[in-house]
C-alpha cells in the first residue's frame, strides 16, 4: 500500500499548486497545472499496477482520465468550439466509464438507501438553475443525470470510491452555480471547484486500484485450490 501512495505524490503536489495558484490568482502558473493534473493521475495508475495484472478496469479508469483531461483543457483544446458544451460532452463520456467500472465491474453492495440523496441534488439543482440556462438546459439535464448515476454508483464500491464520487458531485455543483449564477458565487468557489475535483479523481483512482488489486487477489484464492496436507 505505501508503494500505491508514492505513485500518486506528484499528482498530489500539482494538485495542491495549482489550488494555490488559483488561490492567489496565479493564473500563469494555474493554467499548465491545471492541464498537467490527469497525465499525472494517469501515471499514478500505472504505477500502482506495477506487479499486479492489468485488466480492463484499469484501462477503463485511464481512459475516464483522459477524457476528464479533453474536458480539463476544452478551452485550450478546441478553441474554435463553446468551452462550455465540450466540458459537457468530454466530462459526460468520462462518467460513462466510470459508470461501467461503478455498476458492472466494482460494485460490492447494493445501492444504499442514503444515496437518494443524489435524485433529490438532481431535482434542486435543475430547478435553481433553470432560469439560467438558456438552450443547454437539456445537456446540463442529462449531464447532471450522469454525474449523478456515477456518484450513486460509487456509494456501491469500495469507501474510498464512494468518496471520490461525493467529492466530485460537489465539484462539478460548485462549477454550474459559478457558469451560471457567477453574481452569486464569491471568488474563493473557484479554488474550491479545483480542490473537490482534485480530490475526487484522486480518491477514485486510488479507490479503483485498491479494489481491481483486491478482486485479483480473491479471483486468485478462489482459482487455488487447497493442497491436502
Amino acid at each position: 500500500m505505501p508503494r500505491l501512495w508514492i505513485g500518486f505524490a506528484p499528482y498530489i503536489v500539482v494538485s495542491a499548486v495549482h489550488v494555490v495558484a488559483l488561490a492567489t490568482g496565479a493564473e500563469a502558473l494555474a493554467s499548465p497545472t491545471k492541464l498537467a493534473l490527469m497525465p499525472l493521475l494517469a501515471l499514478a495508475v500505472v504505477w500502482g499496477v506495477r506487479g499486479s495484472r492489468w485488466t480492463g478496469t484499469h484501462t477503463l479508469l485511464v481512459a475516464a482520465i483522459g477524457l476528464s483531461w479533453l474536458g480539463d483543457g476544452a478551452g485550450t483544446f478546441f478553441p474554435w468550439a463553446d468551452t462550455v458544451p465540450m466540458m459537457l460532452l468530454w466530462f459526460g463520456l468520462a462518467h460513462l466509464c466510470y459508470i461501467w467500472l461503478f455498476w458492472r465491474t466494482l460494485a460490492v453492495r447494493r445501492l444504499p438507501l442514503w444515496s437518494a440523496v443524489y435524485a433529490v441534488w438532481w431535482v434542486v439543482l435543475l430547478a435553481v438553475l433553470w432560469p439560467n440556462l438558456g438552450g443547454l438546459l437539456v445537456p446540463v439535464a442529462i449531464y447532471g443525470l450522469v454525474l449523478g448515476a456515477t456518484a450513486a454508483g460509487a456509494a456501491r464500491c469500495h469507501p474510498v470510491i464512494a468518496w471520490g464520487g461525493v467529492f466530485f458531485l460537489a465539484s462539478d455543483t460548485v462549477l454550474a452555480f459559478r457558469l451560471f449564477v457567477p453574481d452569486a458565487m464569491p471568488d474563493w468557489t473557484s479554488p474550491l471547484v479545483m480542490l473537490t475535483y482534485c480530490l475526487g479523481q484522486g480518491l477514485i483512482a486510488a479507490g479503483v486500484l485498491v479494489a481491481e488489486r483486491r478482486r485479483q487477489t480473491d479471483r486468485a484464492e478462489v482459482e487455488t485450490p487447497e493442497v491436502a496436507v
